[in-house]
Protein backbone atom coordinates (compact mmCIF):
# COMPACT_ATOMS: atom_id res chain seq x y z
CA UNK A 1 0.00 0.00 0.00
CA UNK A 2 2.73 2.36 1.27
CA UNK A 3 4.57 1.62 -2.17
CA UNK A 4 1.81 2.16 -4.55
CA UNK A 5 1.30 5.61 -2.53
CA UNK A 6 4.24 6.80 -3.16
CA UNK A 7 3.90 5.77 -7.13
CA UNK A 8 0.95 7.58 -7.38
CA UNK A 9 2.65 10.79 -5.78
CA UNK A 10 5.57 10.47 -8.38
CA UNK A 11 3.20 10.26 -11.13
CA UNK A 12 0.35 13.16 -10.01
CA UNK A 13 3.44 15.82 -11.24
CA UNK A 14 3.83 14.39 -14.68
CA UNK A 15 -0.26 14.49 -15.26
CA UNK A 16 -0.40 17.98 -14.18
CA UNK A 17 2.17 18.74 -16.17
CA UNK A 18 0.65 16.85 -19.82
CA UNK A 19 -2.68 18.73 -18.69
CA UNK A 20 -1.15 22.16 -18.21
CA UNK A 21 1.13 21.51 -21.29
CA UNK A 22 -2.09 20.33 -23.49
CA UNK A 23 -4.04 23.71 -22.17
CA UNK A 24 -1.09 25.48 -23.70
CA UNK A 25 -1.92 27.15 -27.22
CA UNK A 26 1.17 25.83 -29.30
CA UNK A 27 3.69 27.95 -31.61
CA UNK A 28 1.97 28.20 -35.13
CA UNK A 29 4.38 25.78 -37.45
CA UNK A 30 6.70 28.15 -40.02
CA UNK A 31 7.50 27.33 -43.13
CA UNK A 32 5.49 25.90 -46.40
CA UNK A 33 2.98 22.88 -45.48
CA UNK A 34 3.96 19.82 -47.42
CA UNK A 35 2.08 20.58 -50.24
CA UNK A 36 3.95 23.69 -51.24
CA UNK A 37 6.05 24.00 -54.40
CA UNK A 38 9.63 23.36 -54.62
CA UNK A 39 11.97 26.21 -55.38
CA UNK A 40 15.58 26.34 -56.26
CA UNK A 41 17.71 30.73 -55.29
CA UNK A 42 20.59 31.76 -56.13
CA UNK A 43 22.01 35.03 -53.80
CA UNK A 44 25.32 36.66 -54.95
CA UNK A 45 27.16 39.19 -57.29
CA UNK A 46 27.65 39.40 -61.07
CA UNK A 47 28.50 36.17 -61.86
CA UNK A 48 25.54 34.77 -60.06
CA UNK A 49 23.69 37.00 -61.25
CA UNK A 50 24.25 36.68 -65.17
CA UNK A 51 25.86 39.88 -65.71
CA UNK A 52 27.50 39.61 -69.25
CA UNK A 53 24.86 37.06 -70.56
CA UNK A 54 22.70 39.75 -71.85
CA UNK A 55 18.87 39.38 -71.92
CA UNK A 56 18.26 40.65 -68.37
CA UNK A 57 14.85 40.81 -65.82
CA UNK A 58 12.73 43.98 -66.62
CA UNK A 59 13.62 46.40 -63.99
CA UNK A 60 17.45 45.28 -63.49
CA UNK A 61 19.04 46.95 -66.36
CA UNK A 62 19.16 50.47 -64.84
CA UNK A 63 15.55 51.61 -64.82
CA UNK A 64 14.99 53.81 -61.05
CA UNK A 65 18.62 52.85 -60.67
CA UNK A 66 18.92 49.33 -60.20
CA UNK A 67 21.38 47.37 -62.39
CA UNK A 68 21.63 44.03 -60.61
CA UNK A 69 21.84 43.14 -64.25
CA UNK A 70 19.87 38.90 -63.38
CA UNK A 71 19.98 37.37 -66.70
CA UNK A 72 17.33 35.25 -67.91
CA UNK A 73 20.44 32.90 -68.96
CA UNK A 74 22.09 32.84 -65.73
CA UNK A 75 24.40 30.01 -64.36
CA UNK A 76 21.17 29.17 -62.20
CA UNK A 77 18.77 28.74 -65.07
CA UNK A 78 21.25 26.86 -67.21
CA UNK A 79 20.62 23.99 -64.29
CA UNK A 80 18.79 21.17 -64.51
CA UNK A 81 16.60 20.87 -60.95
CA UNK A 82 13.72 18.72 -60.32
CA UNK A 83 11.62 22.01 -58.58
CA UNK A 84 8.73 23.89 -59.34
CA UNK A 85 10.74 27.40 -59.31
CA UNK A 86 13.87 29.18 -59.58
CA UNK A 87 14.93 32.56 -58.13
CA UNK A 88 17.55 34.08 -58.91
CA UNK A 89 18.37 37.32 -56.41
CA UNK A 90 21.87 38.15 -56.83
CA UNK A 91 22.78 41.27 -57.68
CA UNK A 92 25.84 42.61 -60.06
CA UNK A 93 27.94 44.40 -57.10
CA UNK A 94 26.77 42.55 -54.11
CA UNK A 95 29.61 42.06 -51.60
CA UNK A 96 28.92 39.61 -48.68
CA UNK A 97 27.26 42.49 -46.54
CA UNK A 98 24.26 42.43 -48.69
CA UNK A 99 23.79 38.91 -49.64
CA UNK A 100 23.59 38.05 -45.80
CA UNK A 101 21.07 40.21 -43.60
CA UNK A 102 22.01 43.74 -43.52
CA UNK A 103 20.09 47.52 -43.63
CA UNK A 104 22.70 47.86 -46.46
CA UNK A 105 20.85 49.06 -50.00
CA UNK A 106 23.46 48.81 -52.63
CA UNK A 107 21.27 48.77 -56.65
CA UNK A 108 18.29 49.77 -54.65
CA UNK A 109 17.99 46.32 -53.28
CA UNK A 110 18.45 44.93 -50.09
CA UNK A 111 19.00 41.59 -48.01
CA UNK A 112 19.16 38.83 -50.31
CA UNK A 113 18.92 36.53 -47.44
CA UNK A 114 16.12 38.80 -46.20
CA UNK A 115 13.77 38.10 -49.43
CA UNK A 116 15.69 34.10 -49.31
CA UNK A 117 13.38 34.21 -45.49
CA UNK A 118 10.46 35.44 -46.98
CA UNK A 119 10.28 32.72 -50.34
CA UNK A 120 11.02 30.06 -48.06
CA UNK A 121 8.29 30.17 -46.06
CA UNK A 122 5.81 30.07 -49.56
CA UNK A 123 8.20 27.84 -51.32
CA UNK A 124 9.82 24.98 -49.61
CA UNK A 125 13.31 25.76 -50.78
CA UNK A 126 15.61 23.08 -51.57
CA UNK A 127 18.87 24.55 -52.89
CA UNK A 128 20.35 28.07 -52.47
CA UNK A 129 23.22 28.62 -54.49
CA UNK A 130 25.74 31.07 -53.41
CA UNK A 131 28.45 33.44 -55.42
CA UNK A 132 30.01 35.87 -53.12
CA UNK A 133 33.30 37.80 -52.11
CA UNK A 134 35.03 39.31 -55.10
CA UNK A 135 33.18 42.45 -54.41
CA UNK A 136 34.52 42.97 -50.34
CA UNK A 137 38.27 43.59 -49.65
CA UNK A 138 39.37 42.02 -52.83
CA UNK A 139 37.32 44.21 -55.10
CA UNK A 140 38.05 41.81 -58.43
CA UNK A 141 36.64 44.44 -60.46
CA UNK A 142 38.51 47.44 -59.57
CA UNK A 143 41.73 45.32 -59.94
CA UNK A 144 40.79 44.71 -63.48
CA UNK A 145 40.36 48.46 -63.74
CA UNK A 146 43.42 49.13 -62.06
CA UNK A 147 45.54 46.98 -64.74
CA UNK A 148 43.19 48.16 -67.20
CA UNK A 149 44.76 52.07 -66.88
CA UNK A 150 48.17 50.70 -66.28
CA UNK A 151 47.68 49.36 -70.00
CA UNK A 152 46.33 52.56 -71.33
CA UNK A 153 48.90 54.18 -69.58
CA UNK A 154 51.78 52.67 -70.44
CA UNK A 155 53.34 52.12 -66.65
CA UNK A 156 54.69 49.26 -64.63
CA UNK A 157 52.50 46.12 -64.25
CA UNK A 158 49.70 46.47 -61.91
CA UNK A 159 50.11 42.80 -60.54
CA UNK A 160 53.48 44.08 -59.27
CA UNK A 161 51.83 46.39 -56.40
CA UNK A 162 48.47 44.31 -56.00
CA UNK A 163 50.96 41.29 -55.24
CA UNK A 164 51.93 42.50 -51.63
CA UNK A 165 48.30 43.36 -50.44
CA UNK A 166 46.48 40.48 -52.22
CA UNK A 167 47.01 37.85 -49.98
CA UNK A 168 45.78 40.28 -47.00
CA UNK A 169 42.63 41.11 -48.46
CA UNK A 170 41.72 37.90 -49.67
CA UNK A 171 41.96 36.90 -45.49
CA UNK A 172 39.82 39.97 -44.79
CA UNK A 173 37.17 38.64 -47.00
CA UNK A 174 36.81 35.01 -45.52
CA UNK A 175 34.97 35.54 -42.22
CA UNK A 176 32.59 38.45 -44.56
CA UNK A 177 31.34 35.64 -46.62
CA UNK A 178 31.48 32.90 -43.94
CA UNK A 179 28.84 35.20 -41.85
CA UNK A 180 26.82 36.12 -44.91
CA UNK A 181 26.39 32.06 -45.13
CA UNK A 182 25.78 31.60 -41.65
CA UNK A 183 23.39 34.14 -41.96
CA UNK A 184 21.21 32.42 -44.67
CA UNK A 185 21.03 29.48 -42.39
CA UNK A 186 19.88 31.54 -40.16
CA UNK A 187 16.37 32.43 -42.19
CA UNK A 188 16.28 29.26 -43.27
CA UNK A 189 16.31 28.03 -39.67
CA UNK A 190 13.97 30.93 -38.17
CA UNK A 191 11.78 29.63 -41.55
CA UNK A 192 11.38 25.84 -39.69
CA UNK A 193 14.18 24.13 -42.15
CA UNK A 194 16.80 22.11 -41.01
CA UNK A 195 20.50 21.95 -42.46
CA UNK A 196 19.62 18.01 -43.91
CA UNK A 197 16.43 19.51 -45.46
CA UNK A 198 18.34 22.07 -48.00
CA UNK A 199 21.56 21.86 -50.01
CA UNK A 200 24.05 25.34 -49.45
CA UNK A 201 26.67 25.54 -51.77
CA UNK A 202 29.30 28.54 -52.57
CA UNK A 203 30.82 28.20 -55.84
CA UNK A 204 34.36 30.43 -56.64
CA UNK A 205 34.97 32.26 -59.67
CA UNK A 206 36.64 31.32 -62.61
CA UNK A 207 39.97 33.70 -64.35
CA UNK A 208 38.37 35.62 -67.05
CA UNK A 209 41.59 36.17 -69.07
CA UNK A 210 44.97 34.41 -69.60
CA UNK A 211 48.32 35.28 -71.16
CA UNK A 212 47.41 32.82 -73.84
CA UNK A 213 46.18 35.22 -76.30
CA UNK A 214 46.85 36.56 -79.70
CA UNK A 215 48.97 39.83 -79.81
CA UNK A 216 46.84 41.52 -81.96
CA UNK A 217 44.17 41.20 -79.26
CA UNK A 218 46.16 42.86 -76.14
CA UNK A 219 44.63 45.99 -76.95
CA UNK A 220 40.79 47.89 -77.08
CA UNK A 221 40.13 45.16 -79.89
CA UNK A 222 39.73 42.72 -77.40
CA UNK A 223 41.79 42.41 -74.18
CA UNK A 224 44.01 45.70 -72.89
CA UNK A 225 45.74 44.04 -70.51
CA UNK A 226 49.78 43.73 -70.30
CA UNK A 227 50.78 39.97 -70.04
CA UNK A 228 52.53 39.70 -66.30
CA UNK A 229 49.08 41.06 -64.68
CA UNK A 230 46.92 38.16 -67.35
CA UNK A 231 49.51 35.83 -66.11
CA UNK A 232 48.93 36.85 -62.65
CA UNK A 233 45.23 37.22 -62.57
CA UNK A 234 45.10 33.60 -64.18
CA UNK A 235 47.76 31.98 -62.06
CA UNK A 236 47.78 33.46 -58.63
CA UNK A 237 44.79 36.11 -58.16
CA UNK A 238 42.21 33.81 -58.70
CA UNK A 239 43.53 30.69 -57.05
CA UNK A 240 44.18 32.36 -54.03
CA UNK A 241 40.50 33.66 -54.02
CA UNK A 242 38.91 30.35 -54.07
CA UNK A 243 41.25 28.71 -51.54
CA UNK A 244 40.40 31.39 -49.33
CA UNK A 245 36.46 31.01 -50.16
CA UNK A 246 36.52 26.96 -49.86
CA UNK A 247 37.58 27.93 -46.15
CA UNK A 248 34.47 30.53 -45.78
CA UNK A 249 32.42 27.44 -47.07
CA UNK A 250 33.74 24.93 -44.69
CA UNK A 251 33.52 27.51 -41.55
CA UNK A 252 29.84 27.42 -42.53
CA UNK A 253 29.13 24.24 -42.97
CA UNK A 254 28.17 24.71 -47.22
CA UNK A 255 29.24 22.76 -49.70
CA UNK A 256 32.12 23.83 -52.54
CA UNK A 257 32.26 24.08 -56.17
CA UNK A 258 35.69 25.29 -56.94
CA UNK A 259 35.41 27.58 -60.74
CA UNK A 260 38.93 28.84 -60.63
CA UNK A 261 40.09 26.45 -63.54
CA UNK A 262 36.70 26.26 -65.18
CA UNK A 263 37.62 28.96 -67.95
CA UNK A 264 40.54 27.74 -68.94
CA UNK A 265 41.65 27.91 -72.80
CA UNK A 266 37.90 29.44 -73.13
CA UNK A 267 39.06 33.16 -71.37
CA UNK A 268 38.34 36.62 -72.98
CA UNK A 269 40.29 36.79 -76.18
CA UNK A 270 41.69 33.11 -76.23
CA UNK A 271 39.86 32.24 -79.05
CA UNK A 272 41.60 34.52 -80.81
CA UNK A 273 39.05 35.03 -84.53
CA UNK A 274 37.12 32.58 -83.24
CA UNK A 275 35.30 34.59 -80.38
CA UNK A 276 32.17 31.79 -80.21
CA UNK A 277 34.67 29.15 -78.27
CA UNK A 278 35.07 31.68 -75.57
CA UNK A 279 32.80 31.83 -72.34
CA UNK A 280 33.94 35.32 -71.26
CA UNK A 281 33.29 38.97 -72.41
CA UNK A 282 35.99 40.86 -74.25
CA UNK A 283 36.49 44.83 -73.42
CA UNK A 284 32.28 45.49 -73.81
CA UNK A 285 31.10 48.87 -74.52
CA UNK A 286 27.78 49.96 -74.60
CA UNK A 287 27.78 52.82 -77.01
CA UNK A 288 23.78 53.83 -76.60
CA UNK A 289 24.51 54.00 -72.52
CA UNK A 290 27.78 56.76 -73.20
CA UNK A 291 24.56 58.76 -74.42
CA UNK A 292 23.12 58.59 -71.33
CA UNK A 293 24.60 60.40 -68.45
CA UNK A 294 22.63 57.94 -66.04
CA UNK A 295 24.11 55.10 -67.91
CA UNK A 296 27.72 56.42 -69.08
CA UNK A 297 29.36 55.00 -66.06
CA UNK A 298 28.14 51.54 -66.51
CA UNK A 299 28.80 51.44 -70.15
CA UNK A 300 31.98 48.91 -69.53
CA UNK A 301 29.98 46.84 -66.23
CA UNK A 302 29.76 43.41 -68.61
CA UNK A 303 33.71 43.76 -69.91
CA UNK A 304 35.10 40.37 -68.53
CA UNK A 305 32.28 38.68 -67.14
CA UNK A 306 30.75 35.13 -68.27
CA UNK A 307 29.12 35.60 -71.38
CA UNK A 308 25.82 33.21 -72.63
CA UNK A 309 28.25 30.42 -73.36
CA UNK A 310 29.78 30.63 -69.94
CA UNK A 311 26.65 30.43 -67.64
CA UNK A 312 25.84 27.46 -69.61
CA UNK A 313 29.08 25.56 -69.01
CA UNK A 314 28.83 26.71 -65.38
CA UNK A 315 25.32 25.90 -64.82
CA UNK A 316 26.31 22.72 -66.27
CA UNK A 317 28.45 21.65 -64.11
CA UNK A 318 26.76 23.35 -61.05
CA UNK A 319 23.95 20.52 -61.57
CA UNK A 320 25.89 17.61 -61.79
CA UNK A 321 27.74 18.90 -58.43
CA UNK A 322 24.14 18.81 -57.20
CA UNK A 323 23.67 15.46 -58.33
CA UNK A 324 26.08 14.10 -56.09
CA UNK A 325 27.09 13.69 -52.60
CA UNK A 326 30.65 15.59 -52.69
CA UNK A 327 31.12 17.81 -50.41
CA UNK A 328 33.70 19.87 -52.43
CA UNK A 329 34.46 19.59 -56.42
CA UNK A 330 36.49 21.41 -59.28
CA UNK A 331 34.54 22.29 -62.52
CA UNK A 332 36.95 20.76 -65.50
CA UNK A 333 36.74 20.55 -69.41
CA UNK A 334 35.82 17.05 -69.96
CA UNK A 335 36.56 15.24 -73.18
CA UNK A 336 33.91 16.18 -75.07
CA UNK A 337 34.62 19.99 -74.05
CA UNK A 338 31.95 20.15 -71.45
CA UNK A 339 32.92 21.35 -68.15
CA UNK A 340 32.27 19.07 -65.25
CA UNK A 341 32.28 18.46 -61.37
CA UNK A 342 35.65 16.49 -60.12
CA UNK A 343 35.30 15.53 -56.55
CA UNK A 344 38.38 16.55 -54.61
CA UNK A 345 41.06 14.22 -54.10
CA UNK A 346 40.13 13.51 -50.01
CA UNK A 347 36.64 12.39 -51.07
CA UNK A 348 37.54 9.49 -53.44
Amino acid sequence: MVRRLAALLMVLPLVALLVIVSDTAQPPLVGPGPDAPTAAVALGDSTMSGEGAGTYEPGTDGEGGNWCHRSLKASIHRVKLPVDKVFNLACSGANAEQVGLTDQVRNTEGSQARRLGQLAREYRVTTVVVAVGANDDPRFAEVLNTCLQAWFQRRADCSKALTEDWRGRVERMVPKVRKALLDVRRVLREAGYTPRSYTLVLQSYAAPVTPDLPFELQNLAGCPLRTADLRWVRDTAVGELSAALRRAASGAGARFLDLSKAGLKHEACAGGKNPDTEWFTRLTVDFDGLRDEARARHALQESFHPNARGHEQFGRCLGEFLDTTDRSASCVVDGDGNLSPVADQDQR
